[in-house]
């Protein structure tokens, strides 16, 4: 019988709490949760009670990591690089959730995964198309555009929309709120973040990769557009997104591209790029 792969959580929300069930009831085979970690250590506690196993606590991020194959960051975007670099130099494999935390310091984790020889996976979040756009980062891009569609009241309390006293309650039309470059658009639309930077970073970086931002009255969910020109031809691809059943503010989709680069990394046989 193979090793099982041991399994550490760092942070126990929404999306923490859904891979820790996933874990235990789809890969016990391969796979065993053995730690869980949050700053709010009441989280953690829950966490585990909820799973009956109180072993499963951790008081800190050093003692998670020492029990540990993989850790998996489901924390929030500021907490990423720190945890990261901690795991990469305790030679651990991480898979990064808040792909918007690890953009500014990506060549930096990337040049220590390199020298430490640890694996750091990005699952592709919300969106589709980044297996498309891998594909057709081999060749030449010429253009990737990001098109995020969210109802008026998602933007509710969104800095950028305050101090330029956008009036969201006036919008009966879509209406763009923003175009521009992905770091740009990060500061400016931090709810935004993780699907930009992963579509960033999949491609032609957050420079050139541009991120318009739209308002409209006429959708109830939140939709992502991608639009890729390369010497490989033009990909379009569309996602619209159900909520997360027990975090409005989390795509289903997100966690279960989680769940399917957990089973990449679990299986010999891999499929897409």
């Amino acid at each position: 019988m193979s090793k099982l792969l041991k399994i550490g959580i760092v942070g126990c929300g929404a999306i923490g709490s859904s891979l820790a069930k996933v874990i235990i009831s789809d890969f016990s085979r391969k796979a065993q949760l053995v730690s869980l970690y949050d700053v709010d250590i009441e989280k953690t506690y829950g966490l585990a009670n909820k799973l009956d196993n109180k072993k499963l606590v951790a008081l800190n991020l050093d003692d998670l990591i020492n029990k540990v194959d993989l850790v998996i960051e489901a924390t929030k975007v500021d907490s990423v690089f720190d945890i990261a670099k901690k795991a990469i130099s305790s030679l651990k494999d991480i898979m990064i959730m808040s792909a918007g935390g690890a953009i500014k310091h990506y060549s930096e984790l990337a040049a220590l995964a390199e020298e430490k020889n640890v694996r750091v996976f990005i699952p592709s979040g919300a969106i589709s198309g980044i297996d498309g756009l891998k594909a057709s980062a081999c060749s030449k891009i010429h253009k990737v555009t990001l098109t995020t569609k969210k109802p008026p009241k998602a933007f509710l309390g969104v800095p950028y929309v305050l101090k330029r006293k956008i009036r969201l309650d006036n919008i009966n039309e879509e209406t763009v709120l923003f175009e521009g470059d992905c770091l740009t658009a990060i500061r400016a639309f931090p709810q935004n973040v993780n699907v930009a930077a992963t579509l960033s970073m999949a491609g032609i970086g957050p420079e050139l990769t541009i991120v318009r931002i739209v308002a409209s009255p006429k959708i109830d969910k939140n939709i992502h557009e991608i639009e890729i020109e390369s010497d490989a031809g033009k990909i379009f691809s569309r996602t619209e997104n159900l909520i997360h059943p027990e975090n409005p503010k989390t795509s289903y989709l997100a966690v279960l591209s989680a769940v399917a680069t957990l089973k990449q990394i679990l299986n010999p046989v891999k499929i897409g790029t």
